[in-house]
């Protein structure tokens, strides 16, 4: 067995046809099938069961897929890691982020950073924290920037304070009795617009209040909840630090009055992956620095 052997393997998984994965990956089909023969032959099992339009993976094609996509993945971060030691720290660091860590990255430790090594690159994915999480799992990005409630497995972490989640109205609308603190009681029968991902956490605050919440439209992205909430769709419900210094002037907003309603930002990074000096200096300067947000 060997990397090829598995890039064939695998496009062949992701295409759902030999012919297809063969023409992805620019070879008759012929050497593909050959290729494939040979890759049970010398694990001693079947791998695929070949249907009239897609194959399907046995068990054992399950797990050599899961292995295969871990062996790409440390591969891939091997060689960016090598990268930064080969050229003397010059490379690219990748870093995987949050819609709402917008308003706090890049903060002075990352410039600072920068600074102290004006050859690095920076390589910035973006997505929510699942998304986040499985790049990092995959060897994409070398640390993420996610939100809490995610998965914390197989994962080393550095929390930044908890925050609390608030409520943000639309142009001219104005909602409950307090100045700053708005009550779950004077929300309920208001349009929501709220993270897919809190919608438990919603559920379960207003639960405890004996009222039912009125979701008018999920998603999964701070900019999405509070564009929707500008254009009068409903009241957004994020996290404090995903309004900008602009929204905080533009719109009114009003902290939730529930002591479990909170989250917090955090940095994340694979707990079972050796990396360099450079890389571990990095996670550790923005650690601290949103340890003190």
């Amino acid at each position: 067995m060997n990397l090829k052997q598995l890039e064939y393997f695998l496009t062949i998984v992701e295409e759902g046809q030999i012919t297809a994965a063969a023409k992805k990956l620019h070879i008759a089909q012929p050497p593909l099938s050959y290729q494939l023969r040979l890759l049970e032959e010398d694990l001693g099992v079947q791998l695929m069961k070949r249907g009239s339009r897609k194959i399907t993976l046995t068990p054992a094609g399950e797990l050599l897929k899961q292995r295969a996509e871990q062996i790409f993945s440390l591969t891939t971060a091997t060689n960016r890691e090598m990268e930064l030691f080969k050229k003397g720290n010059v490379g690219t660091l990748s870093i995987g982020t949050i819609s709402s860590s917008s308003t706090v990255i890049p903060d002075q430790s990352i410039l600072s950073f920068a600074s102290r090594y004006p050859n690095i690159q920076f390589d910035i994915h973006e997505g929510n924290s699942y998304e986040v999480i499985e790049m990092l799992e995959k060897g994409v990005i070398d640390v993420g920037i996610v939100r809490t409630p995610f998965k914390k497995s197989g994962l080393e972490i550095r929390y930044a304070k908890s925050e609390p989640i608030v409520a943000v109205f639309p142009e001219g609308q104005h909602h409950g009795k307090h100045k700053n603190l708005i009550e779950l009681i004077e929300l309920y029968d208001q349009p929501l617009i709220i993270y897919r991902r809190f919608e438990q956490l919603i559920h379960d605050a207003f639960e405890k209040e004996q009222i039912t919440p009125s979701i008018k439209c999920r998603n999964d992205d701070a900019r999405t909840t509070l564009n929707w909430t500008k254009s009068g769709f409903g009241i957004g419900i994020v996290p404090l630090s995903a309004l900008t210094a602009q929204d905080k002037l533009e719109m009114t907003y009003k902290e939730i009055d529930d002591k479990e309603l909170q989250t917090q930002m955090a940095v994340v990074w694979k707990s079972d992956r050796q990396h360099i000096p450079l890389v571990l200096e990095f996670i550790e300067s923005f650690a601290k620095s949103i340890e003190s947000i």
